[in-house]
């Protein structure tokens, strides 16, 4: 799932039609109208976006509307928050190591009793 769904963001066109539906949930016309590129382009590109959970596809009448898919989202959500969880885990051993008090020398002949 998660090598699927960086993989449909990784085209810049898809990113963008991804973006759109973001938006708001919209018909493949309508997602077509705002991009350079041709309907049929913005619905394979759809289907690419839907093969890797991160929109669904609701037929109202004869159209096609397009809304992302909250739990593909939230498992893409996931695998990058375990990144950052790992990025501040590294953080706080740095700060903690920095701020750790150096053994002491041992006392001289003056400080000793």
């Amino acid at each position: 799932m998660i090598a699927d769904a960086l993989a449909a963001l990784a085209d810049p066109t898809r990113r963008q039609v991804f973006e759109l539906v973001a938006e708001r949930p919209s018909p493949v016309g309508q997602v077509a109208d705002r991009l350079p590129v041709s309907r049929p382009a913005v619905s394979q590109h759809l289907r690419v976006l839907r093969q890797a959970g991160l929109v669904q596809e609701e037929r109202i009448g004869t159209r096609h509307v397009y809304r992302l898919d909250t739990a593909g989202l939230e498992i893409l959500r996931a695998y990058f928050e375990s990144f950052w969880e790992r990025s501040l885990a590294a953080f706080k051993g740095a700060v903690e190591q920095v701020n750790r008090p150096e053994p002491s020398d041992p006392p001289t002949a003056e400080e000793a009793p």
